[in-house]
Order: C-alpha cells, then sequence, then structure tokens
C-alpha cells in the first residue's frame, strides 16, 4: 500500500468517526482530497454547506481531530464542489 493511499484511508476514518455529529445537525462532510503538501480537502454539505459558523466547526472540530490522529496533515480546507 503506498504512503499517499494509507494516510488517505486514516484521513476518511477520522472523518467517518467525525460525521454523525454533523448529520446531527443537519449536514454533513466528505473527503475530496489530500494535496501533495498534505492539507486535506473536504466538501461541507446539507446545513454545514450554509452554515456560518461551518469554518469554526471545520477548524476547532474536524481539523483538530484529524491533525490529532494524523500529525503530518497540515492542514483541513472546505472547497465547494458545486
Amino acid at each position: 500500500m503506498t504512503e499517499k493511499k494509507e494516510l488517505t484511508d486514516k484521513v476518511k476514518n477520522v472523518i467517518e468517526q467525525i460525521r454523525p455529529y454533523l448529520q446531527q445537525d443537519g449536514g454533513d462532510i466528505n473527503f475530496v482530497e489530500i494535496t501533495e503538501d498534505n492539507v486535506v480537502n473536504v466538501e461541507l454539505t446539507g446545513a454545514c454547506g450554509s452554515c456560518p459558523y461551518s469554518t469554526m466547526t471545520l477548524k476547532s472540530g474536524v481539523e483538530t481531530a484529524v491533525k490529532k490522529a494524523i500529525p503530518e496533515i497540515k492542514s483541513v480546507e472546505a472547497i465547494n464542489l458545486g
């Protein structure tokens, strides 16, 4: 298994653990990609896509959890695929 695939699997696993909390508030999160410089891009959907607090949730919740579990990740950024 390549290092990139292993990293991707770890990130997806952490996101799956966080997902139920976002879904409780009517939102959701989808993994998009990991960039070459270890930035995780995700898409916030549902209520999270339009929530004014989504950036705070992303940075203080999702990013913190991902970086704690996978220290080599530099940041988690929300991108808009729509």
